[in-house]
């Protein structure tokens, strides 16, 4: 299975560009294709919520590279949601990101 996040942000249209184009970038850096997948977004509270689903190839790479060195968490779940928030706000994004399934 692939690693699950979920994103929400209360400013969508500005934000899916920023995370779009993080996570092109990712994909570069790892050399991995078809990296990632956005999901359909949907609002609640006046919050917008959105699914972004990375690939197995392009999270064992992030996870063997030695990238996430530094990233706080026990697990390495907790680990990869703290370095995908973290590269998204380097790439300008103030999005929040949940884990929903590592597996």
């Amino acid at each position: 299975m692939n690693p699950l996040f979920q994103i929400s942000t209360r400013s969508y249209e500005k934000e899916i560009s920023i995370v779009r184009k993080a996570l092109e970038s990712l994909e570069i850096e790892c050399n991995v294709k078809n990296g990632y997948g956005i999901e359909k977004p949907f609002t609640k509270f006046g919050w917008t919520f959105f699914n972004i689903q990375i690939s197995k190839e392009m999270a064992d790479h992030i996870e063997k590279s030695g990238m996430m060195q530094g990233a706080l968490g026990y697990k390495i779940g907790e680990q990869m949601t703290n370095f995908i928030g973290h590269y998204l706000e380097t790439k300008g994004s103030s999005v929040r990101i949940k884990k929903i399934d590592y597996g």
